[in-house]
């Protein structure tokens, strides 16, 4: 069933582990997805960016689409569906009001301040709907990057700020992580996200979960990570097999057959993952 994210966030905190975020991109994915992390009985954040929302139609349509599929696939795990780096107040609100249980509204390019107030405000509307609320703070690499800007790094007292005056339950800081491909090693900035964490005692996030070490994603699940945001990596997964089959297969044009093509795959990689974080037979 679709759940807020607080409860599960938490449990990964006090736990010491981490909830995967798998981002969708289409009924497949959210197919195989779902039917993964019920296999491996791991607690699910399903995360929509707001380029996959319009690709896909909108936030209704994917709202009605999840929710769907948890009664058919008679999924029993908690699952969040999370709007993942809302740009602003608005979209935030617009998946709330179409059924999303969790949100993320990211002010990462304003001033303290400004993103202060603005996560207020997602957080008010948020708690009259039973919705989870993350924050972020400092500057997160985007795929154009490949590299994290250590002057982006987030300040341990404007993490603890955010964290603690807007009310959120969550709080992505950017500590030298990046979305997409790394160009380069990651550099995570395990001290203060240990910091970080002790002076909010909140559950944080990664981004850019794809193609960090293990032994380093081990130890940021230590310093207090409980939720890990992975895509890329489902995407190479998913369209490394597509293509393989595609040469071996040349006169197949079903698209069915062809988007099923990368399912194991891509289960594959969940499952490994969830291994990872530690996160099978929690839910």
């Amino acid at each position: 069933m679709l759940v807020n994210a607080k409860e599960m966030m938490n449990k990964a905190r006090d736990g010491h582990y981490a909830v995967p975020h798998f981002n969708i991109n289409n009924l497949e994915w959210t197919r195989f997805i779902l039917e993964e992390s019920e296999a491996m009985n791991s607690p699910l954040i399903l995360g929509v960016s707001e380029g996959a929302k319009k690709y896909m139609g909108g936030f209704q349509t994917v709202s009605a689409m999840v929710k769907a599929l948890i009664k058919d696939l008679n999924i029993t795990i908690p699952v969040a569906l999370h709007l993942d780096h809302g740009s602003s107040v608005e979209s935030c609100k617009e998946a709330i009001d179409a059924g999303f249980t969790s949100v993320m509204f990211d002010g990462s390019k304003y001033s303290l301040e400004e993103n202060l107030a603005m996560t207020k405000e997602v957080v008010a509307y948020a708690k009259l709907h039973d919705v989870s609320v993350e924050a972020e703070i400092g500057h997160i690499g985007g795929e154009e990057d490949g590299v994290a800007d250590e002057l982006a790094y987030a300040k341990v007292e404007d993490a603890v700020r955010l964290g603690l005056e807007s009310g959120i339950d969550f709080l992505a800081p950017a500590l030298g992580s990046v979305h997409g491909i790394y160009k380069g090693e990651p550099k995570l900035d395990f001290g203060r996200m240990k910091e970080i964490k002790e002076k909010t005692n909140l559950p944080l996030v990664l981004h850019g979960g794809s193609g960090i070490p293990d032994d380093m994603i081990r130890t940021g699940i230590d310093c207090g990570i409980a939720k890990l945001n992975i895509n890329t990596e489902l995407q190479i997964a998913w369209s490394k097999a597509v293509r393989t089959f595609l040469n071996e297969n040349v006169s197949v044009y079903d698209p069915r057959k062809i988007i099923k093509a990368g399912e194991a795959a891509m289960k594959e990689t969940i499952k490994d993952k969830i291994l990872l974080l530690g996160s099978n037979d929690r839910a």
